[in-house]
């Protein structure tokens, strides 16, 4: 999703208490920052935080880490946030989100962090050949993820686009994970999972649009 610049982004993250520029300073320290041993569970392209920030304030047994690239949504994702956290009457202390390049998670992630599940809603489907090894759930992502995700950790994936999702599925086999789930209609769909609607999920569905999902786990 493209975005306007928001002049204001940069200095709201820098002055945000769970806001983390540095992310690879925390490689394999993730759990010591959260200061406790409750499961650690990560949203990678977060974008406006909807999802987020609804999960994370709705868990609070959980943490949550929220990587996105690109300073106005996280800017915005920051806002979402906080306006949650207000309305629950909570603290803004089992999340964190941060800016950084997917395609070098590992960079900022390790065994030593444990991370439990993954969400991916919505992803870019990057539909051209020469594109597709940026999907999130390309076999090449899919083996990043590998290397920091704990012994039975699941991924959770949600789109609109039918190519991507197909795809999507071998992807997940090719890599040794185990398709557990999968729905072409999450919405008719009986207790799928506890669903959380993202801003694209409510468009695509004004449209008509069915929304595929599963979950894997390795």
């Amino acid at each position: 999703m493209r975005i306007r610049y928001k002049p204001w982004a940069r200095k709201e993250l820098e002055e945000s208490k769970f806001y983390i520029d540095n992310p690879e300073e925390y490689k394999g320290k993730w759990r010591e920052l959260f200061n406790n041993d409750n499961p650690i569970f990560l949203e990678l392209g977060c974008g406006k935080g909807g999802f987020i920030s609804q999960l994370a304030v709705y868990n609070p047994d959980i943490n949550y880490i929220a990587i996105d690239l690109v300073d106005a949504m996280l800017g915005l994702a920051k806002r979402k946030i906080e306006e949650q956290y207000k309305m629950a009457k909570r603290e803004t202390d089992n999340i964190y989100i941060t800016r950084y390049d997917i395609e070098r998670i590992n960079n900022i992630l390790s065994k030593e962090d444990n991370i439990q599940r993954i969400y991916i809603n919505f992803c870019n489907p990057w539909p051209r050949g020469k594109h597709r090894k940026k999907r999130l759930t390309h076999t090449r992502q899919l083996e990043k993820y590998k290397e920091f995700l704990a012994e039975g950790a699941k991924i959770y994936f949600k789109t609109d686009d039918d190519g991507l999702f197909n795809d999507s599925i071998n992807y997940f086999k090719e890599t040794g994970f185990n398709v557990e789930k999968v729905t072409y209609d999450l919405q008719n769909e009986t207790d799928f999972w506890e669903n959380i609607e993202t801003e694209h999920e409510q468009m695509f569905k004004e449209q008509g649009i069915k929304i595929k999902a599963l979950i894997a786990s390795i």
